[in-house]
């Protein structure tokens, strides 16, 4: 017992040693608190939805109906509830920051914590689609039946596939009950490859705005940066509160409050907002294999930033080109963010099509204006 006492005070230690004591380059600024917010982020995701899922019933007969046994009859369901999916809004938010942060000030030469990040993301994707379904209302019925559906463009196995996942011929129990037991358990593996992500973060050494890697300008992450964390952790909790608190459901879609209901198809299915981006350049390309393999680019072309931005071939931190690309990579992401939630029509379309070649000649773009800047400082 004494040992067993021994070990864990031991390890407790080590862990609040590496992070008290945390070499942490002395001018990075608030961008760099997105971190530690999508941290906490991730705390309340996992608490609030331990307590939902103590009264939420996986199947297609209580769904809908448990939800509104949590938001009327449970003690504090309905803050649990609303916590719950105004978080994973707040989750999203700041981690596109934090991606933005990461493309902005070249984070992503860190090599191993940036394709961490990416696989993270795509978790993360991937555990909110699958919360969303659970509601059981309209939009999440017809959002699974979508997204699920796309999966048969996969040559000669796409068919069989969705069929395997849904564990018959159409979204049904089987399906519900899976989508259940998967976003369960993915926000644990979540944890897990954070937890990585941040290792070898520590290992390599945080980035900063202007690049220095020495240790001479590195001071310790505690007191002086925790007291930052404090500060937005303060503001972001007072932010969401009175968000949550005034506009709990601003965020979600009307047709999630009827029951689903296979016989009746909504006028305009769409994903959550956080969605909308992948959501536009899917709907943009007529073929459906392209419009899938489109989808999966979207996220995936993150991964080429290391290898087409080599920090000892190219000098970013000051380059006005890369930043004006950058902006443009902003103000794309939010059209195209835009128009996914638009109808199907003229000019959405044209308009989706030509913010989804835009958003991808951005990422390829990239190469050529490194060897412009270098060429323009040569001469």
């Amino acid at each position: 017992m004494n040992k067993s006492f021994l070990y864990k005070n031991t390890l407790m230690k080590i862990i609040m040693s590496s992070l008290i004591n945390l070499p942490t380059p002395i001018n990075i600024n608030y961008w760099w608190n997105l971190g530690s917010l999508l941290g906490l982020s991730l705390s309340i995701q996992l608490i609030s939805g331990i307590f939902l899922s103590m009264h939420y019933c996986p199947s297609i007969e209580m769904a809908f109906n448990s939800v509104i046994l949590i938001m009327q009859d449970m003690n504090y369901g309905w803050i649990m509830r609303i916590i719950h999916s105004n978080g994973a809004s707040m989750f999203f938010i700041c981690m596109y920051i934090h991606i933005g942060r990461g493309i902005y000030y070249q984070s992503f030469n860190l090599l191993k914590p940036w394709i961490i990040g990416v696989i993270i993301l795509l978790l993360t994707m991937m555990t909110a689609f699958l919360g969303y379904v659970l509601p059981w209302g309209q939009m999440s019925f017809w959002g699974a039946t979508v997204i699920t559906n796309l999966l048969s463009a996969i040559p000669y196995i796409g068919q069989t596939l969705v069929e395997w996942i849904w564990g018959g011929f159409a979204v049904d129990s089987p399906t519900l009950n899976r989508f259940y037991s998967f976003h369960f358990i993915l926000p644990f593996i979540i944890l897990l490859m954070v937890i990585i992500h941040l290792t070898l973060l520590h290992e390599e050494g945080s980035s900063n705005p202007l690049g220095i890697n020495s240790n001479i300008y590195k001071i310790l992450f505690h007191k002086n940066f925790s007291f930052k964390d404090s500060i937005t952790f303060i503001i972001t909790f007072i932010l969401l509160s009175s968000f949550m608190l005034q506009y709990p459901f601003l965020l979600g879609d009307p047709d999630n409050f009827i029951k689903a209901n296979s016989m009746i198809t909504p006028i305009h299915i769409k994903p959550e907002w956080y969605f909308l981006f992948a959501y536009a350049i899917l709907r943009g390309i007529p073929n459906k294999l392209g419009g899938v393999i489109a989808l999966m680019s979207a996220i995936l072309i993150l991964l080429i930033l290391p290898f087409i931005n080599n920090p000892k071939k190219y000098n970013l931190k000051f380059n006005p080109l890369y930043q004006i690309n950058f902006w443009l990579l902003f103000s794309t992401f939010f059209m195209l963010t835009w128009l996914g939630g638009q109808e199907i029509e003229t000019p959405f379309i044209e308009l989706t099509q030509l913010y989804s070649i835009l958003y991808f000649m951005i990422f390829i773009n990239m190469n050529w204006l490194n060897k412009i800047w270098l060429a323009l400082l040569i001469k």
